[in-house]
């Protein structure tokens, strides 16, 4: 047997704590506890962000952090044609099916995928992804949903299914143009998962009924191999056919090696069948199910603990209220809360966080709420706004930590639910309504530290925004209201001089709060629409470019507050309803070192 350092290429060294970032196959003694460790490989499902749209008996195609997922069902007859994309963080909008259904075969990658097949009634439609959109191409000779789908774009099988009341035997393969059927496969079933290519496929399990029967297939013929250990239907699947991950229907992961199957140690955290799966049998996805869910588990085998991305709950605020004002430059473990609406209806208090609670401060001396906030917790601002009774203000306070001061140099317009964002000393102003009710605004001011001078107008007027972060140069303003709507999903970024569009909001959203800087950022909290607003705790991130799914509030708020960067945000009062204490910390998805003991027998 060959030596350790022969295979490793170094001696395992004492240490006396363990090393910061230890390399795979790498081992140590750890002589303060007395220890041989290294690194162990951990197999676990971790929560990751919802689809926007729940469903079940949904296509998937691609990997852990280039997904897509396609149809499905949301209601006993109903059927979506939207399309996500996943990034390995979250889902963002991709282009629709030309044809709404479920049950759906699917093969492929992100940007090369194929839908075919579904339901309802039976189907044999199929359709081309070209990481944009959809195009219809030449049919499956039968009609079925519900079967066993592999391969890729131009090379796909579809197997088996149901066309109910029947459920056919046939195989058949699509090279890019057209189907041709291949040899049927020895057991008829539906609801079953599936892996592996045109060549070299592999289906299990199954109903009609529930099995746990696996066959391979060479691209010609079906053989049957050894069963899995739990017979299921409506299942997930992902991998090869020597290197295969079956799960869900309920919860309970199995692998497969070629041979046979084994039960891992990994289950899911939401129980569920009619699943969506992809990706390979070390880094899978597993995405909506039955009932109609939006739920997203992420399953990796890797000598790294992942931990998903979550919201926790964090000290409460002294005094509930909405509508408040953040130091939009702060951190989650040093944020400030000024201002608000609460029965008085105007508030002056100000509270300040350090990570585990709040402290109250000395107030504002003007009571408003709904303006625009900046800074820091030692350096904060505060514009414009409504006082008691709803008088429009225009008036800036500054904060040094201690005491606020009224500073002699007001908002060039008073305004009321602007965006606001950057430092005391390099502040911004943008759109809001002047006067109440009224159209939303496009004016922008810029702040100095001491006075106001007029900035690009926003491409179109917008108030009630759905969240805003960023400074004087680089400033995001996502959602909210335009003269011809309540709930918009237009983004707008700013440079310094001028603004631009930027991604487009998945759900149109208002009155919510946001965190981070401009290529890196975060929404949440606020009402979706339309028709009569929906509190909401949905929260979307944005890269600079697009916005994806992230995990939602445990609370859901209108008129929170928020402060942070987008892996370590706060969010903060509003109104749940009643009017909320409630404060949540964001933490993004982190992956560390799995360091395990080993012994020698």
């Amino acid at each position: 047997m060959a030596a350790y350092k022969d295979l490793i290429g170094q001696k395992i060294t004492k240490v006396t704590s363990n090393p910061g970032e230890p390399k795979t196959g790498q081992m140590w003694y750890n002589s303060t506890d007395g220890k041989l460790r290294g690194l162990g490989i951990i197999e676990a499902f971790s929560s990751s962000s919802p689809l926007a749209t729940a469903r079940r008996l949904l296509g998937g195609a691609g990997t852990q952090t280039a997904g897509l997922a396609f149809g499905g069902r949301i209601a006993p007859n109903a059927s979506v044609a939207s399309t996500e994309e996943y990034n390995g963080s979250g889902y963002s909008a991709g282009g629709d099916l030309g044809t709404a259904r479920f049950g759906i075969g699917f093969a492929g990658t992100q940007t090369a995928a194929l839908g075919f097949g579904g339901a309802t009634p039976s189907k044999n439609e199929t359709e081309e992804y070209n990481g944009t959109s959809w195009s219809e191409q030449n049919n499956l000779g039968t009609a079925r949903y519900s079967g066993g789908s592999f391969g890729i774009q131009t090379a796909a099988v579809m197997a088996t299914g149901s066309t109910y009341p029947t459920t056919p035997n046939a195989t058949e393969h699509y090279d890019g143009t057209s189907w041709t059927a291949s040899n049927n496969v020895g057991s008829a079933r539906y609801n079953l998962a599936a892996a592996g290519t045109q060549t070299a496929g592999l289906i299990f399990g199954g109903q009609d009924p529930t099995v746990g029967k696996t066959e391979e297939y060479n691209g010609t013929t079906w053989s049957e191999q050894n069963d899995m250990n739990t017979a299921r239907a409506g299942l997930g699947g992902s991998g090869t056919q020597t290197a295969a991950l079956a799960f869900g229907a309920p919860n309970a992961a199995e692998k497969y090696d070629g041979t046979s199957w084994s039960t891992s140690p990994a289950t899911m955290a939401t129980a569920r069948g009619s699943i969506g799966g992809l990706g390979t049998q070390s880094a899978a996805l597993a995405f909506g199910g039955s009932p109609a869910l939006s739920a997203t588990e992420e399953f990796t085998s890797s000598t790294n603990t992942i931990t998903g991305a979550a919201w926790a709950s964090g000290g409460v605020l002294n005094t509930a209220r909405d509508e408040g004002a953040s130091s939009q430059n702060g951190l989650q473990t040093a944020a400030l809360y000024f201002g608000g609406y609460a029965s008085d209806p105007s508030s002056n208090a100000t509270e300040q966080y350090d990570g585990t609670s709040w402290t109250s401060k000395n107030n504002l001396n003007t009571a408003r709420y709904s303006g625009a906030g900046a800074g820091t917790t030692t350096a904060a601002l505060y514009s414009g706004g409504f006082s008691n009774p709803s008088t429009l203000q225009s008036a800036v306070e500054e904060f040094d930590g201690t005491n606020w001061s009224t500073q002699p140099n007001s908002l060039s317009t008073a305004r009321v639910n602007p965006g606001g964002c950057g430092v005391q000393t390099a502040a911004l102003v943008f759109g809001g309504v002047s006067p109440s009710p009224g159209n939303p605004l496009t004016s922008t001011e810029e702040y100095d530290g001491s006075s106001w001078t007029n900035g690009g107008a926003l491409p179109a007027g917008q108030s009630h925004f759905a969240g805003y972060f960023g400074t004087q140069t680089a400033a995001v303003g996502a959602g909210g209201n335009s003269p011809s709507s309540t709930y918009i999903t237009t983004t707008v970024e700013y440079g310094g001089t001028s603004w631009t569009a930027g991604g487009v909001l998945i759900t149109g959203t208002r009155v919510g709060a946001g965190a981070g800087i401009q290529t890196n950022g975060i929404v949440f909290g606020g009402a979706t629409g339309p028709g009569a607003p929906n509190y909401t705790g949905i929260t979307q991130g944005y890269d600079g470019s697009a916005f994806s799914t992230r995990p939602s509030l445990a609370t859901a708020r209108i008129y929170p507050s928020g402060t942070g960067s987008a892996t370590a945000g706060l969010a903060f009062g509003g109104n749940a309803p009643p009017y909320t204490t409630a404060t949540e910390e964001f933490t993004g998805e982190t992956e560390t070192a799995n360091i395990a003991d080993f012994t020698t027998s």
